[in-house]
């Protein structure tokens, strides 16, 4: 959990002194893409939700400001997911 502390969380203003995880929730590591190395906050998600992945708002994918990026769960490790694409 000590590597986690470390980690920035997706949506964490900038400005935000502490942008780590908050204890109690649950958070699912990006791996690859434009947001790779952050955590998902996913607390309350459903199972369903959890198998789907998200689409995530981002400004630096590849179609900049108003642009989403993919992302859904590793198969052998679903606390991990994979970048799948960008789109508009």
């Amino acid at each position: 959990m000590d590597e986690l502390k470390r980690r920035r969380v997706y949506g964490a203003d900038h400005e935000d002194p502490d942008p780590g995880p908050r204890t109690g929730h649950s958070y699912r590591e990006l791996c690859a893409g434009p947001l790779d190395g952050l955590l998902l906050d996913v607390t309350g998600w459903t199972d369903q939700e959890l198998a789907e992945g998200a689409t995530l708002p981002t400004e630096i994918g590849a179609y900049g400001p108003g642009g989403r990026t993919l992302y859904g769960p590793r198969a052998d490790d679903p606390r991990r997911w994979d970048w799948q694409g960008d789109s508009r």
